[in-house]
């Protein structure tokens, strides 16, 4: 097997007595789109910040690209890219113009620095676009050209902190379709943090946090065939009632969550008639469905992932 791209061996984080990762331990492998699922206050947002250098870890505990991450600042800095969920354009200049000031940074100069820029914007979609305002364009080709600065030094990982933040459905497809297409074409390992579920659907595999705790790690397929069954949800003005008899008749351990009823059966479809003959009058509606990673979350924490 391959060095990782990343390794995190029993990492643990604190801001003076408030605890904000706890014994993480995982790999990302060259070639993935690896993201990181979870709520505000999950840990994700520090752990970005350890894995774009911004932060230092403590050594020996994470490695990029082979390098310590603490030891090793300025080399990694090099070969990663990095875009951070607040925005870092000037909108009084064109997006060539945006990404000529990026490379700057990196010492890039001359027709190198115009060329890498063009095959940037050309990359997400945006070379016929090269000369306009970026405070002309929509929200989506700005995270676009976000995107191109991070990939202009040619990295060998790209990290995005919430990258579909403020987009609009068919801007979050169409920033996707350039994300996939740079890790397939171009060879960029993704790495993103995410508390969308639709995003995180579109990674390699997952990392489920919660109060800086690693819960789960896998592929998104893998993670909703640990729920076990057909996701069946009640509603009903009389949960606990309800949740009381399903318990008597069928020794079910019932959930509630948000004032809906949430159990995990086999052949759920043929389970609901039982259902409703076991509280009659009591349920108002039932649905069953095939385990999403919102259930996945749930089955992990017993509540549904939100941002408050």
């Amino acid at each position: 097997m391959s060095d990782p791209i990343v390794e995190i061996a029993g990492l643990s984080f604190s801001y003076g007595a408030r605890a904000a990762l706890g014994d993480i331990s995982l790999r990302v492998e060259a070639g993935e789109i690896f993201g990181f699922l979870g709520p505000n206050g999950s840990g994700k947002t520090t752990l970005f910040r350890i894995l774009s250098t911004l932060i230092g870890a403590p050594p020996g505990q994470v490695k990029i690209l082979g390098l310590d991450a603490l030891s090793d600042r300025d080399a990694i800095r090099r070969q990663i890219g990095v875009v951070f969920q607040s925005p870092s354009l000037d909108k009084q200049l064109t997006a060539e113009e945006n990404l000529i000031h990026q490379g700057h940074l990196y010492g890039l100069r001359g027709p190198t620095l115009r060329q890498r820029a063009k095959e940037a914007l050309a990359t997400v979609g945006l070379g016929e676009r090269s000369r306009e305002l970026v405070g002309q364009f929509s929200g989506g080709m700005r995270r676009r050209v976000e995107v191109a600065k991070g990939l202009l030094h040619r990295p060998r990982l790209l990290l995005l902190d919430e990258p579909s933040t403020g987009l609009d459905p068919s801007a979050r497809i169409d920033l996707w379709r350039h994300l996939r297409q740079i890790n397939r074409d171009d060879g960029v390992t993704v790495l993103v943090t995410t508390h969308l579920m639709e995003e995180a659907e579109r990674c390699t595999r997952l990392a489920v946090m919660q109060q800086g705790r690693l819960l789960a790690c896998d592929s998104p397929a893998a993670l909703k065939e640990r729920v076990g069954g057909d996701v069946i949800t009640i509603t009903t003005s009389q949960p606990a009632d309800v949740r009381a008899l399903l318990h008597e008749r069928f020794g079910v351990e019932v959930q509630q969550i948000d004032g809906a009823l949430r159990l995990e059966r086999s052949r759920g479809h043929e389970f609901v008639p039982q259902l409703i003959e076991a509280a009659p009058g009591l349920i108002d509606s039932v649905s069953v469905g095939k385990p999403t990673l919102e259930d996945v979350f749930i089955d992990l924490t017993g509540q549904r992932l939100e941002n408050r």
